[in-house]
């Protein structure tokens, strides 16, 4: 199936969903049919923070329309922040919408959790991952703890990549949650979370990948 991205929401993360696809189905030998359609960050995290869920429709949706013409049958948004809007999104677009939100719920429930923590943006993490994972109790840090990981992460995405006290702040929060309330894992809520939580670190604790769950999903989905 020839997939539509819409990217650039931040630029890590387009370049991890790109690579785990060209890996993940030269793997299966399956060829892989992919075009990509870039995103703007600064309009979308105007957009989430005033709530403008149309203004950011009417972008997936023109972007979608390209990626249709482009010949795509399938979409996918590779931002954790982009999803702010994806109910609406998934009921306009003229292209059937691969939904992190709904595969992130399906992992966790899969793995057996009953209490997660998440890191990510502001909105993220005052929603509990939008409210999305049903039948797990999903905390937060504290205050200053959230915003000291919010003010990391947007960092980190325009930057492109973390530093060592960006990845402290991540691991430190994470710990807390695990340690000091009871989580059993911590979500990286955050598709750029990646550039923290590489394969050359250890956080210290268990982690669900929302990003590669979501990519894994895609990777499905271009095998048919």
């Amino acid at each position: 199936m020839h997939v539509g991205l819409i990217v650039g929401i931040g630029p890590a993360a387009t370049d991890f969903y790109y690579r785990f696809l060209i890996a993940a189905l030269a793997e299966r030998g399956v060829p892989l049919e992919l075009t990509m359609a870039h995103a703007d960050t600064p309009t979308l995290l105007r957009n989430q923070m005033a709530g403008n869920a149309d203004a950011q429709v009417a972008i997936y949706l023109r972007l979608t329309a390209r990626l249709q013409a482009a010949g795509a049958e399938t979409v996918a948004v590779t931002s954790i922040g982009g999803h702010f809007c994806i109910d609406a999104f998934r009921q306009r677009s003229p292209l059937p919408v691969i939904d992190m939100l709904t595969e992130v719920d399906g992992a966790i429930s899969r793995a057996g959790y009953r209490k997660v923590g998440v890191i990510g943006t502001r909105l993220v993490m005052d929603t509990g991952f939008y409210g999305a994972v049903r039948g797990v109790e999903v905390i937060a840090p504290a205050d200053a703890d959230r915003a000291a990981v919010h003010d990391a992460y947007i960092a980190m995405a325009a930057s492109g990549r973390a530093t060592a006290a960006q990845r402290e702040t991540m691991f430190r929060v994470g710990r807390t949650m695990v340690e000091a309330e009871g989580a059993e894992a911590v979500m990286l809520g955050g598709t750029d979370l990646v550039l923290a939580f590489d394969a050359s670190q250890d956080c210290g604790f268990a982690t669900v990948d929302c990003a590669a769950v979501h990519a894994a999903a895609i990777v499905k989905a271009a095998e048919r």
